[in-house]
C-alpha cells in the first residue's frame, strides 16, 4: 500500500505526538497530611505541567493543519487500524469513515486526534498493519 501522505510526513507527525505525550510532573506545594502516602502518590501521576509542550502542541496540530482534508482522512484511519477499531482488511471502510468525519469539519478531525491516547504508538501500529515503518526514516546515511 502506497499512503497519500508522504511516509516522512506521517513519520514527522509521530514523532511530534510522541513529544506531545511526553509530560513531566510538576513541582507543586504538597499541604496535605505526610503521612497519608495514597494522596501523596496520587497527587504526583495527577499533576503535569502543560506549558511544557505548549509548543510541540502548536506544531502537531500544524502539522494536522497542513494535511489536505484526504491526508487527514487517512491519518485517522491510520489510527483507527492502529488501535482496533478497524482491521488492515477493512481500510476502505476506515477511509470512508475517516472521510465523513472529516468533511464534517477538519477541527473536529483535528480535536480527535489531538485527544487520541497513544496517538504516537496507534498510528505506529496502524503503519504496521501495512508493513510501513519509519525506521530509516530521517536518518542519516
Amino acid at each position: 500500500m502506497d499512503p497519500l501522505t508522504p511516509l516522512e510526513t506521517l513519520c514527522r507527525i509521530i514523532l511530534r505526538a510522541r513529544e506531545y505525550e511526553a509530560q513531566t510532573a510538576s513541582d507543586y506545594d504538597r499541604n496535605e497530611d505526610p503521612d497519608n502516602v495514597d494522596d501523596e502518590q496520587e497527587g504526583a501521576l495527577s499533576v503535569l505541567e502543560d506549558d511544557i509542550n505548549s509548543s510541540v502542541e502548536e506544531e502537531l496540530q500544524a502539522a494536522f493543519e497542513d494535511l489536505g482534508e484526504d491526508q487527514l482522512a487517512e491519518v485517522i484511519a491510520f489510527a483507527w487500524v492502529g488501535q482496533g477499531t478497524y482491521d488492515a482488511s477493512d481500510w476502505d471502510e476506515a477511509m470512508e469513515e475517516a472521510q465523513s468525519l472529516v468533511s464534517d469539519g477538519t477541527a473536529g478531525a483535528i480535536e480527535e486526534l489531538m485527544e487520541q491516547p497513544m496517538l504516537a504508538s496507534v498510528l505506529e501500529s496502524g503503519l504496521a498493519a501495512f508493513d510501513l515503518s519509519c525506521s530509516g526514516i530521517g536518518e542519516m546515511s
